[in-house]
C-alpha cells in the first residue's frame, strides 16, 4: 500500500504544507541571523567600551610611586580584564542565554567600577542616542539594567561618552525580542522545534 496520496488533492495539500515549512524556517532564519547582525555590532561597542577603560586605567598610573595607585584602580582593572573574558566567550555563542546573562552581570561589575573610581565621569544615553543626564553614583548592590525589573529596560551609565554602545544594546534587545517573539507562535514554534531554534537572551 502506498503512502503517497492517490489525488490531485492530496498532493496539493502536501505542496502547500511544504511551501509554508520552508517559508516559516526562511522567516526564522532571518530572524536569527538579524540578532547575530545586532550583536556583532553591539560587540564592537562593547570593545570600544573595554579599550576606553583600559586607555583610562594606563593614562592614570603615574611613574613615580606607581604601585600604590594601582591598588586604587585594581577593581576597575579587574572588572576590565572578567568582562575583556566573558565577552570572548560570548562571541562564540552570542544566543546563549546564559553567557548574555553572565556578560550583563561583568557589564554592570565594570560600570559600577567606573563610576567609584571617575563619578563625575559617567553619562547615559537613550536608546535613540539622545543624552539623557549624568549617572549617578549607583548604591551597593544596584546594577544598571535596574529598571529592568520594572519591566521598563534603563539606559546604562557608558564610560566612554558615546551614544554608539546605547543604540547597539537597544537593536540587539529589539532583535532578540522578535525573534523569541516568532519562534514561540503558533504553528511557527512546531517549525523552530523541529530545526532546534531555542530562545536567545536580552543584554539587560
Amino acid at each position: 500500500m502506498s503512502v503517497l496520496p492517490d489525488s490531485m488533492v492530496g498532493w496539493i495539500v502536501i505542496a502547500v504544507l511544504l511551501f509554508w515549512f520552508v517559508g516559516a524556517y526562511n522567516r526564522l532564519v532571518r530572524l536569527r541571523a538579524a540578532v547575530l547582525q545586532a550583536y556583532a555590532t553591539l560587540d564592537a561597542a562593547l570593545r570600544k567600551q573595554l579599550d576606553f577603560v583600559q586607555a583610562s586605567i594606563t593614562a592614570a598610573l603615574p611613574e613615580k610611586d606607581a604601585s600604590s595607585h594601582s591598588s586604587a584602580v585594581a577593581p576597575l582593572q579587574a572588572a576590565t580584564n572578567q568582562l575583556a573574558t566573558l565577552l570572548g566567550a560570548t562571541r562564540l555563542h552570542p544566543l546563549d542565554p546564559g553567557g548574555m546573562a553572565a556578560l550583563a552581570t561583568a557589564l554592570q561589575v565594570l560600570i559600577t567600577a567606573w563610576q567609584r573610581q571617575h563619578p563625575d565621569a559617567v553619562t547615559v544615553f537613550e536608546a535613540d542616542g539622545t543624552l539623557s543626564r549624568p549617572a549617578p553614583l549607583l548604591p551597593a548592590g544596584a546594577g544598571a539594567g535596574a529598571g529592568s525589573a520594572s519591566g521598563t529596560l534603563e539606559p546604562m551609565a557608558w564610560p566612554e561618552p558615546s551614544a554608539a554602545a546605547e543604540i547597539a544594546r537597544s537593536q540587539f534587545n529589539l532583535a532578540v525580542g522578535q525573534y523569541n517573539a516568532a519562534i514561540v507562535q503558533f504553528p511557527a514554534l512546531l517549525v523552530a522545534w523541529m530545526v532546534r531554534l531555542r530562545p536567545a537572551a536580552p543584554l539587560l
